[in-house]
Protein backbone atom coordinates (compact mmCIF):
# COMPACT_ATOMS: atom_id res chain seq x y z
CA UNK A 1 0.00 0.00 0.00
CA UNK A 2 1.28 3.44 -0.88
CA UNK A 3 2.47 5.43 2.10
CA UNK A 4 0.70 8.77 2.02
CA UNK A 5 2.39 11.87 3.36
CA UNK A 6 1.15 15.39 3.38
CA UNK A 7 3.25 18.30 2.22
CA UNK A 8 3.58 21.36 4.45
CA UNK A 9 2.69 24.39 2.36
CA UNK A 10 2.21 27.47 4.53
CA UNK A 11 3.31 30.65 2.80
CA UNK A 12 3.02 34.29 3.73
CA UNK A 13 0.80 36.85 2.06
CA UNK A 14 2.58 40.02 1.01
CA UNK A 15 1.35 43.46 2.00
CA UNK A 16 -1.83 44.60 0.31
CA UNK A 17 -2.38 47.76 -1.64
CA UNK A 18 -5.21 50.18 -1.07
CA UNK A 19 -7.05 48.71 -4.06
CA UNK A 20 -7.26 45.19 -2.60
CA UNK A 21 -10.44 43.78 -1.04
CA UNK A 22 -9.05 43.95 2.48
CA UNK A 23 -8.36 47.03 4.53
CA UNK A 24 -4.83 48.49 4.74
CA UNK A 25 -2.84 47.42 7.83
CA UNK A 26 0.20 48.94 9.44
CA UNK A 27 2.99 48.14 6.96
CA UNK A 28 5.80 48.39 9.49
CA UNK A 29 4.33 45.78 11.90
CA UNK A 30 3.44 43.30 9.12
CA UNK A 31 6.91 43.68 7.55
CA UNK A 32 8.50 43.18 10.96
CA UNK A 33 6.44 40.02 11.43
CA UNK A 34 7.47 38.74 7.99
CA UNK A 35 11.16 39.24 8.81
CA UNK A 36 10.79 37.39 12.12
CA UNK A 37 8.89 34.61 10.38
CA UNK A 38 11.59 34.11 7.72
CA UNK A 39 14.21 34.01 10.46
CA UNK A 40 12.26 31.30 12.27
CA UNK A 41 11.28 33.54 15.17
CA UNK A 42 7.66 32.35 15.27
CA UNK A 43 6.78 33.86 18.64
CA UNK A 44 8.10 37.31 17.68
CA UNK A 45 6.30 37.10 14.35
CA UNK A 46 3.05 36.22 16.15
CA UNK A 47 3.38 39.30 18.35
CA UNK A 48 3.95 41.56 15.35
CA UNK A 49 0.94 40.21 13.47
CA UNK A 50 -1.29 40.57 16.51
CA UNK A 51 -0.23 44.21 16.78
CA UNK A 52 -1.30 44.69 13.18
CA UNK A 53 -4.66 43.05 13.87
CA UNK A 54 -5.35 45.51 16.70
CA UNK A 55 -5.78 48.13 13.99
CA UNK A 56 -7.65 45.86 11.54
CA UNK A 57 -9.05 42.61 12.94
CA UNK A 58 -10.12 41.39 9.46
CA UNK A 59 -6.80 42.08 7.75
CA UNK A 60 -6.08 39.34 5.22
CA UNK A 61 -2.29 39.64 5.58
CA UNK A 62 -2.48 39.93 9.38
CA UNK A 63 -4.73 36.90 9.98
CA UNK A 64 -3.24 34.76 7.23
CA UNK A 65 0.35 35.32 8.36
CA UNK A 66 -0.64 35.02 12.02
CA UNK A 67 -2.10 31.58 11.24
CA UNK A 68 1.20 30.65 9.59
CA UNK A 69 3.19 31.66 12.67
CA UNK A 70 0.79 29.88 15.03
CA UNK A 71 0.96 26.75 12.89
CA UNK A 72 4.75 26.78 13.18
CA UNK A 73 4.40 27.11 16.95
CA UNK A 74 2.04 24.14 17.08
CA UNK A 75 -0.95 26.25 18.16
CA UNK A 76 -3.32 24.61 15.69
CA UNK A 77 -6.57 25.69 17.31
CA UNK A 78 -5.50 29.34 17.33
CA UNK A 79 -4.30 29.04 13.73
CA UNK A 80 -7.71 27.64 12.77
CA UNK A 81 -9.46 30.59 14.44
CA UNK A 82 -7.27 33.09 12.57
CA UNK A 83 -8.13 31.50 9.22
CA UNK A 84 -11.82 31.25 10.13
CA UNK A 85 -11.94 35.03 10.50
CA UNK A 86 -11.15 35.23 6.77
CA UNK A 87 -13.73 32.73 5.51
CA UNK A 88 -15.89 35.46 3.96
CA UNK A 89 -12.96 37.43 2.53
CA UNK A 90 -10.10 35.14 1.46
CA UNK A 91 -12.06 33.02 -1.09
CA UNK A 92 -12.60 36.19 -3.18
CA UNK A 93 -8.92 37.20 -3.29
CA UNK A 94 -6.00 36.04 -5.48
CA UNK A 95 -4.69 34.20 -2.38
CA UNK A 96 -7.77 31.91 -2.26
CA UNK A 97 -5.92 28.76 -3.38
CA UNK A 98 -3.22 29.26 -0.74
CA UNK A 99 -5.84 30.10 1.88
CA UNK A 100 -7.68 26.81 1.37
CA UNK A 101 -4.40 24.91 1.19
CA UNK A 102 -3.36 26.31 4.57
CA UNK A 103 -6.82 25.66 5.96
CA UNK A 104 -6.36 22.02 4.92
CA UNK A 105 -2.93 21.85 6.59
CA UNK A 106 -4.36 23.18 9.86
CA UNK A 107 -7.27 20.72 9.66
CA UNK A 108 -4.84 17.81 9.18
CA UNK A 109 -2.89 18.90 12.24
CA UNK A 110 -6.16 18.98 14.21
CA UNK A 111 -7.14 15.55 12.83
CA UNK A 112 -10.24 17.13 11.34
CA UNK A 113 -9.98 15.09 8.16
CA UNK A 114 -13.40 15.98 6.76
CA UNK A 115 -12.53 19.70 6.81
CA UNK A 116 -9.10 18.92 5.36
CA UNK A 117 -10.61 17.01 2.40
CA UNK A 118 -13.02 19.86 1.65
CA UNK A 119 -10.30 22.52 1.97
CA UNK A 120 -7.80 20.78 -0.36
CA UNK A 121 -10.59 20.22 -2.87
CA UNK A 122 -11.36 23.95 -2.85
CA UNK A 123 -7.67 24.68 -3.34
CA UNK A 124 -7.50 22.32 -6.34
CA UNK A 125 -10.58 23.90 -7.90
CA UNK A 126 -8.73 27.19 -7.94
CA UNK A 127 -5.33 25.73 -8.84
CA UNK A 128 -5.79 22.29 -10.49
CA UNK A 129 -2.09 21.78 -11.31
CA UNK A 130 -0.94 22.05 -7.67
CA UNK A 131 0.77 18.69 -7.07
CA UNK A 132 1.16 19.28 -3.32
CA UNK A 133 -2.56 20.00 -2.97
CA UNK A 134 -3.34 16.76 -4.85
CA UNK A 135 -1.07 14.70 -2.61
CA UNK A 136 -2.53 16.25 0.51
CA UNK A 137 -6.08 15.71 -0.74
CA UNK A 138 -5.35 11.98 -1.25
CA UNK A 139 -3.71 11.77 2.16
CA UNK A 140 -6.61 13.55 3.92
CA UNK A 141 -9.18 11.36 2.16
CA UNK A 142 -7.35 8.18 3.23
CA UNK A 143 -7.14 9.40 6.83
CA UNK A 144 -10.86 10.23 6.79
CA UNK A 145 -11.73 6.72 5.55
CA UNK A 146 -9.53 5.17 8.24
CA UNK A 147 -11.14 7.35 10.89
CA UNK A 148 -14.66 6.42 9.78
CA UNK A 149 -13.80 2.70 9.68
CA UNK A 150 -12.28 2.92 13.14
CA UNK A 151 -15.37 4.67 14.46
CA UNK A 152 -17.60 2.00 12.97
CA UNK A 153 -15.49 -0.73 14.55
CA UNK A 154 -15.60 1.02 17.91
CA UNK A 155 -19.38 1.41 17.68
CA UNK A 156 -19.75 -2.28 16.77
CA UNK A 157 -17.48 -3.36 19.61
CA UNK A 158 -19.43 -1.22 22.06
CA UNK A 159 -22.69 -2.74 20.82
CA UNK A 160 -21.26 -6.27 21.15
CA UNK A 161 -20.03 -5.50 24.67
CA UNK A 162 -23.47 -4.16 25.58
CA UNK A 163 -25.17 -7.25 24.15
CA UNK A 164 -22.82 -9.51 26.13
CA UNK A 165 -23.50 -7.54 29.30
CA UNK A 166 -27.26 -7.75 28.77
CA UNK A 167 -27.00 -11.51 28.24
CA UNK A 168 -24.89 -11.93 31.37
CA UNK A 169 -27.42 -9.91 33.39
CA UNK A 170 -30.25 -12.09 32.10
CA UNK A 171 -28.34 -15.27 32.96
CA UNK A 172 -27.63 -14.03 36.49
CA UNK A 173 -31.24 -13.03 36.98
CA UNK A 174 -32.40 -16.46 35.82
CA UNK A 175 -29.97 -18.19 38.18
CA UNK A 176 -31.13 -16.14 41.15
CA UNK A 177 -34.85 -16.63 40.41
CA UNK A 178 -36.31 -19.48 42.57
CA UNK A 179 -38.17 -22.45 41.07
CA UNK A 180 -41.81 -21.35 41.10
CA UNK A 181 -43.12 -24.93 41.25
CA UNK A 182 -40.85 -25.80 44.17
CA UNK A 183 -41.80 -22.58 45.95
CA UNK A 184 -45.48 -23.40 45.52
CA UNK A 185 -45.00 -26.86 47.01
CA UNK A 186 -43.20 -25.41 49.99
CA UNK A 187 -45.99 -22.93 50.65
CA UNK A 188 -48.80 -25.54 50.53
CA UNK A 189 -49.69 -26.91 54.02
CA UNK A 190 -49.27 -30.62 54.63
CA UNK A 191 -52.63 -32.40 54.61
CA UNK A 192 -53.56 -35.40 56.78
CA UNK A 193 -54.44 -38.62 55.01
CA UNK A 194 -58.03 -38.72 53.97
CA UNK A 195 -58.91 -41.68 56.20
CA UNK A 196 -58.01 -39.73 59.36
CA UNK A 197 -60.37 -36.91 58.64
CA UNK A 198 -63.51 -36.74 60.90
CA UNK A 199 -66.88 -36.38 59.13
CA UNK A 200 -68.49 -33.05 59.56
CA UNK A 201 -71.95 -33.00 61.44
CA UNK A 202 -74.45 -30.26 60.97
CA UNK A 203 -76.21 -28.75 64.02
CA UNK A 204 -79.55 -30.28 62.95
CA UNK A 205 -78.07 -33.76 62.72
CA UNK A 206 -76.40 -33.36 66.12
CA UNK A 207 -79.75 -32.35 67.68
CA UNK A 208 -81.48 -35.36 66.18
CA UNK A 209 -78.77 -37.67 67.44
CA UNK A 210 -79.08 -36.21 70.97
CA UNK A 211 -82.86 -36.69 70.98
CA UNK A 212 -82.49 -40.27 69.82
CA UNK A 213 -80.00 -41.01 72.58
CA UNK A 214 -82.30 -39.45 75.20
CA UNK A 215 -85.29 -41.48 73.93
CA UNK A 216 -83.27 -44.70 74.02
CA UNK A 217 -82.12 -43.92 77.53
CA UNK A 218 -85.76 -43.33 78.72
CA UNK A 219 -86.84 -46.54 77.08
CA UNK A 220 -84.10 -48.40 78.92
CA UNK A 221 -85.05 -46.81 82.24
CA UNK A 222 -88.74 -47.71 81.73
CA UNK A 223 -87.81 -51.29 80.98
CA UNK A 224 -85.65 -51.52 84.08
CA UNK A 225 -88.46 -50.10 86.25
CA UNK A 226 -90.94 -52.55 84.78
CA UNK A 227 -88.67 -55.49 85.47
CA UNK A 228 -88.12 -54.30 89.03
CA UNK A 229 -91.92 -54.04 89.58
CA UNK A 230 -92.58 -57.55 88.26
CA UNK A 231 -89.83 -58.97 90.44
CA UNK A 232 -91.36 -57.28 93.50
CA UNK A 233 -94.80 -58.74 92.75
CA UNK A 234 -93.36 -62.19 92.37
CA UNK A 235 -91.67 -62.06 95.79
CA UNK A 236 -94.89 -60.88 97.44
CA UNK A 237 -96.86 -63.79 95.98
CA UNK A 238 -94.29 -66.28 97.13
CA UNK A 239 -94.39 -64.79 100.65
CA UNK A 240 -98.19 -64.94 100.87
CA UNK A 241 -98.32 -68.49 99.72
Amino acid sequence: MKKFIYIFGFMLVTLLTAGDLCAQVDRREVRSGNRDYKDGNWREAEIDYRKALVKDSLSLAGNYNLASALYREGSYEEAHKALERLKDIAPMTPAAADYFYNMGDVALARQDYKTAVDAFMQSLIRRPDDLAAKENFIYAKKKLEDQQNQQQNNDQNQQNDQDDQDQNDQDKEQEQKPDQNQEKKEEEPQQEPQQNEQPKITPQAAQQMLQAIQAKEKETQDKVQKEKAEALKSRQKEKNW
